[in-house]
């Protein structure tokens, strides 16, 4: 009642008390446009419009909220998912320097050991060069003293056929036989 007494208050105060005539006239279009107001307004509260209204604005509200929580849960675990993937990343890099700065020591290593390796082949081919020319001239000194013996073997044999008769050679002979004959024996 007090609501109705408030809304006949504002109405009474209204522009439409300054047309001429009767204001509660049924004749009175104003008057009849505030009764089928305050009757709709009254059908209203009668069937709980406003509360079915703030029923269903909260049960959206409630919906909202719901959503509105759901939302932040996602993102957090999305955040949450993100700084996962971020440390793998980041651990996946780390890994991958380590293999980088590993396969360049190795390489460092291995030429290294190439290095060493190589010298130590130059050091063994030299080595056999060398052992080769020493056999080579020891070869060649061996040749020349041969060749030197039997050009002068053949020297001597001329000299001495030039000089010597048949019995000065039959008793060379003997007395190399002899010779031999008492080595061996």
């Amino acid at each position: 009642m007090r609501k109705l007494a408030t809304l006949l208050a504002l109405t009474m105060a209204s522009p439409a008390f300054a047309a001429s005539g009767p204001f509660l006239s049924l004749k009175n279009t104003d008057f009849v446009v505030l009764l089928a107001f305050i009757l709709f307004i009254l059908v209203l509260l009668k069937f709980k419009v406003p509360s079915t209204l703030s029923g269903l604005l909260d049960k959206r509200a409630e919906g909202i909220q719901s959503e509105l929580d759901e939302a932040r849960a996602l993102r957090e675990e999305a955040q949450t998912i993100l700084a996962s993937y971020e440390r793998k990343q980041k651990e996946v890099q780390e890994q991958a320097n380590r293999i980088v700065a590993q396969a360049k020591e190795d390489a460092t290593a291995a030429a290294e050991q190439a290095k060493v390796d190589l010298q130590a082949s130059i050091a063994r081919r030299l080595t056999a060069a060398e052992e080769q020319i020493v056999s080579a001239q020891t070869k060649a000194v061996k040749e020349v003293r041969d060749q030197a013996v039997v050009i002068a073997v053949g020297a001597a044999n001329e000299v001495i056929a030039k000089g010597m008769t048949a019995a000065d050679g039959n008793k060379l002979i003997d007395a190399a036989i002899a010779d031999v004959d008492a080595k061996l024996h």
